[in-house]
């Protein structure tokens, strides 16, 4: 038996391309429209990550003010020696200022170099620098290479720099790391 062709030569070839063109152009938007897809979903995950830390956060701070109003509640934190309820206290509200420094940090309000500002001017303190070194033993534990490691050791750098420095001018001393 014959194959009937049409009357017009080569277009079976034409609608064949055409057919192909028109499939290729529907995978690219299906492609597109999936990596968006993908796209919005990592930011809604990162959205809701960052309101679960605005969460967390409150809720830490929350407990510190607690804590801070009421001394019974505060020996329950007190993992650190000191002479007085209220330099329980002072250590309290030294490390809710530390906290909420390095959490502006981690949701992206400040910058590495503002956190560094920041923290300089805590370092000042000699409140700060004595909670400080009363939670050493807590940060010995860190691995060297996490977020707050990193962070702790750079306060430790500020402080030492702040006591080598050979000027007035505190606010210019010490580098902050790079991002």
């Amino acid at each position: 038996m014959a194959t009937q062709k049409s009357g017009k030569p080569g277009l079976d070839s034409v609608l064949a391309a055409g057919v192909a063109f028109t499939a290729g152009v529907l995978t690219t938007l299906s492609a597109r429209r999936n990596k968006a897809a993908r796209s919005r979903s990592a930011a809604l995950r990162a959205e809701h990550l960052r309101a679960s830390l605005v969460d967390y956060q409150r809720l830490q701070l929350g407990l510190l003010e607690r804590a801070i109003d009421d001394p019974e509640l505060a020996a329950v934190l007190s993992t650190f020696e000191v002479e007085s309820p209220t330099h329980l206290r002072q250590h309290l509200f030294a490390n809710a200022l530390y906290s909420n420094a390095l959490f502006g940090y981690r949701i992206g309000v400040a910058t590495m170099e503002e956190l560094h500002g920041h923290l300089r001017v805590l370092c000042r303190s000699a409140l700060f620098r004595r909670y400080w070194e009363s939670t050493r033993p807590h940060r010995a534990s860190l691995k060297d290479d996490s977020e707050e490691g990193r962070i702790g050791r750079m306060v430790d750098n500020l402080i030492r720099d702040l006591d080598e420095a050979d000027t007035e001018e505190w606010w210019v001393v010490g580098e902050p790391p790079a991002e």
